[in-house]
């Protein structure tokens, strides 16, 4: 279903054997498998989340107030889940970090840390980060509902709005021009000549190897709610770059003839996302009569 000219890369260089477009009708049955699998991505997370209290700002209150690491840990296997699965992924061709918004070639430093500083003050006074906060609005928690609200409404306004202004003239103006991909095997592909893919699966195993040891040992702590949250958690991050990037890239739109991803606001691969989705999900509702706006990946 998604092919293209035989031998010719379309995107990530991925190759297709046979040319043949994609059908309307199969655009949208694409379109409607990524958004029923990431809504079932969704509500497995808030399950898992909800059963092992899996909280960045958590795990962190945890070790620092009361010296306990056991959900510090969960978070190290949860990221080694993600960085082994991301990795072996995208180590035998299925995707590229380069295909997100999150791997550009442009390395905006000053708005990463300007940003991450924001968003960890803001997590602690909001008593935990977006993702905590669904999950407690979930439960009927109202101060979480005012958090979702107010990160709606700060969100869209910096991704497009006065604060935006503030963002692209201050912050992303002040960056750095790689000569590809910003992704660490991307990064030593052009320092050392290896290929990156080897390069993925080996960092992979390594660098997420070493995070899920860092987590289950000692093994006297280890315990089911910290396998569950940790792996679990981890194994949802890879299936949700799978559901973007793998079933949802299609060769070439039925529209625009061009690669494309379906179902995301970026047009481009997606993962699991909390603020600038809790936005878009806010301007789907506040202008659901509006027929460009559609649903997303994020959003579901």
């Amino acid at each position: 279903m998604q092919a293209g000219a035989a031998g010719v890369p379309y995107i990530g260089g991925r190759t297709f054997p046979e040319r043949h477009l994609l059908t309307e009708a199969d655009f949208h049955h694409t379109t409607v498998l990524v958004l029923a699998l990431g809504f079932a991505i969704g509500l497995v997370f808030g399950a898992i989340g909800q059963r092992t209290r899996f909280c960045t700002m958590g795990a962190i209150t945890d070790m620092a107030v009361m010296g306990d690491a056991t959900r510090m840990r969960m978070w190290l296997v949860a990221a080694g889940t993600a960085v082994i699965g991301f990795n072996a992924l995208a180590a035998f061709g299925l995707v590229r970090a380069a295909d997100s918004i999150y791997a550009a070639p442009r390395l905006l430093w000053l708005s990463a840390i300007v940003g991450g500083v924001m968003f960890g003050f803001g997590m602690v006074l909001a008593s935990g980060c977006t993702s905590k906060n669904l999950m407690r609005a979930g439960t009927g928690n109202l101060k979480a509902l005012v958090v979702l609200l107010v990160v709606a409404f700060a969100g869209f306004a910096t991704l497009k709005g006065a604060t935006a202004i503030v963002r692209v003239e201050w912050l992303d103006s002040v960056h750095v021009d790689l000569a590809g991909g910003q992704d660490l095997p991307h990064v030593l592909e052009r320092l050392t000549g290896m290929a990156a893919r080897p390069l993925a699966a080996t960092l992979g195993l390594v660098l997420g190897g070493a995070l899920l040891l860092a987590g289950v040992v000692p093994r006297e702590t280890r315990n089911a709610e910290l396998l569950l949250g940790g792996l679990g958690i981890g194994g949802l991050v890879v299936a949700a770059w799978y559901v973007s990037g793998v079933l949802g890239f299609v060769a070439e739109n039925p529209t625009t003839l061009e690669p494309t991803f379906v179902a995301t606001n970026s047009h481009r691969m997606e993962g699991l996302s909390f603020v600038s989705a809790v936005s878009y999900a806010a301007d789907y509702v506040l202008f659901l009569s509006d027929a460009s706006k559609v649903l997303t990946l994020g959003i579901v």
